[in-house]
């Protein structure tokens, strides 16, 4: 009796006898020598560094931000026109029965006064017309009964406004109030629920590079999340006379607005309103109402439905290293006032034409800006301490702060001035300063004939047709007046003098060196 004997083939003998496919067959079944199998080397895992998360905050505050959508109505046509479905005398009861017009027109014939209520009913009442989509943005919940902040631009010209919940929920909401100055808004969710909300940091805390988060609703997507650091602080982007926005380079883009910026605590540090944007979407530059001007701003809204500024009714403008040079002040600060408006309180308590703001109770005046905020925030029928520079000296006022009218103007109003006959030019020259003048046909300074194009006065943009009303604070009526000002600022050796310019934009003081001529 034969044994037949069997045994296990080596891998050698495998190789040389099966296809690769065959290879990997055999491999499965009979399995790899220990020294082979233990040469494979392990999936990469790479340890996860200690880096801050935003996943907490995001869970915490996503449910008290909101989708603002915005509905406008359209002017609705008169419904008892004269128009008929009529086509030269033919009605659409002489359409073939089959005639894919003629349910068309059975719905809608005005003749028909059930349909035509019908279609009214659907339009809304008469004269509203149909509420149609008009924008969308970003809000968040500041209190558990439903009061929410979005931006004024967002909710503007607005009928109907629906916030839309990060569970997708929607709800109809109200206009509690608005402030165009400030771009922003308060609508009233009415709803027997408590809604999750969030509180405004303290920003004078936000120090730039910290971390922040931006939630909102970007091109209508719903709750989207982004991260970036805070960029820069006191940003002046020309919307305004209270801009002071928060830089941030999260990215925010349309539909971000109205929309919250947190803290890792997931506190409101900032209201995202604004991009800089060459090409209409993020490039990392967005801009954020500070938590402290819209906390005020917002308590206003809810509790008046308006915000009530204080207000001085001076036109301001910057002083510069020149001005502060020719007014004798050591440091380019303050607000040189242009014009008191006629009956404001700056007026009523003596402030005149290049005096120079230098502190409002007791607190230094950093620049026009400063000013205009710290005025607008204090309490219309409060009284204030203004320190001025005048006349090479300090001295202090007080008056009662007015109520900022609500179509008050930030700057000062045009005037109309004649152009000056060129065959009236006097002689008189100011050389030096590379200007010609002649008296003004109002006996009200004098109006400059020719400006030298190499000179400095041009160089400070100073034009033919323009008056000048005054040198340093003091009036001129013609040449020798301006020469006689000049040189006694020589004899006090300053190097500068200041002009009181007027044109048809308005008053503006510029700063033209003396030293020669």
């Amino acid at each position: 009796m034969s044994m037949i004997k069997t045994s296990r083939p080596s891998l050698k003998t495998v190789l040389k006898t099966t296809t690769v496919a065959g290879v990997a067959a055999v491999l499965l079944t009979t399995g790899l020598p220990a020294q082979i199998t233990q040469s494979f080397a392990e999936a990469v895992s790479v340890p996860a560094p200690a880096v801050p998360s935003f996943a907490n905050v995001v869970e915490a505050v996503s449910p008290a931000v909101v989708s603002v959508r915005v509905q406008a109505r359209e002017q609705a046509s008169d419904d008892e026109s004269n128009f008929t479905f009529d086509f030269g005398g033919r009605g659409f009861d002489d359409l073939p029965e089959d005639h894919p017009l003629r349910r068309f027109f059975r719905e809608f014939d005005p003749r028909d006064n059930d349909r035509a209520d019908r279609w009214r009913d659907r339009r809304g009442p008469r004269g509203e017309g149909r509420l149609r989509p008009r924008a969308q943005g970003s809000g968040f919940f500041i209190t558990e009964d439903g009061y929410l902040v979005t931006n004024n631009h967002v909710i503007s010209d607005g009928s109907a406004f629906t916030v839309i919940m990060d569970d997708g929920t929607e709800l109809e909401a109200k206009l509690v109030g608005k402030d165009s100055r400030t771009d922003l808004a308060v609508l009233k969710v009415d709803a027997k629920r408590k809604f999750t909300h969030v509180s405004f940091a303290d920003d004078e805390k936000v120090r730039v590079g910290d971390w922040v988060v931006a939630v909102g609703n970007p091109f209508g997507l719903g709750g989207t999340v982004t991260a970036g650091i805070i960029s820069a602080r006191g940003r002046d982007i020309g919307s305004g006379p209270y801009d002071d926005y928060l830089q941030v380079d999260a990215a925010v883009n349309r539909g971000n607005s109205g929309g919250p910026t947190f803290n890792l605590s997931g506190e409101v540090v900032g209201i995202n309103t604004a991009i800089f944007s060459p090409s209409g979407g993020n490039v990392g530059i967005a801009f954020a109402i500070p938590a402290s001007v819209a906390k005020d701003v917002v308590d206003s809204l809810i509790k008046d439905g308006t915000v009530s500024r204080g207000w001085l009714g001076v036109q301001i403008q910057p002083v510069t290293k020149d001005i502060a040079e020719s007014l004798g002040l050591a440091e380019a600060k303050g607000a040189l006032v242009v014009e008191p408006q006629t009956g404001s309180p700056g007026e009523k308590a003596g402030i005149k034409n290049g005096d120079v703001v230098t502190a409002l109770n007791g607190e230094p005046v950093k620049d026009p800006r400063d000013l205009a905020r710290r005025v607008a925030a204090l309490r219309p029928g409060s009284t204030a301490e203004v320190t001025l520079w005048r006349s090479g000296k300090s001295e202090t006022v007080k008056l009662e702060i007015g109520t900022l009218p609500s179509d008050a103007k930030e700057t000062a109003p045009t005037t109309g001035e004649a152009q000056p006959d060129e065959g009236q030019a006097s002689d008189e020259a100011l050389a030096g300063l590379g200007l010609t003048v002649t008296p003004s046909e109002d006996d009200r300074g004098v109006t400059i004939t020719s400006v030298d194009p190499d000179s400095d006065a041009s160089d400070r943009g100073l034009k033919q047709g323009e008056k000048i009303v005054s040198v340093n604070n003091q009036e001129v009526k013609s040449a020798d007046d301006i020469l006689k000002v000049i040189n006694n600022a020589r004899k006090d050796n300053r190097t500068k003098a200041l002009f009181q310019i007027e044109a048809q934009e308005g008053s503006r003081f510029v700063a033209l060196p003396i030293a020669q001529g």
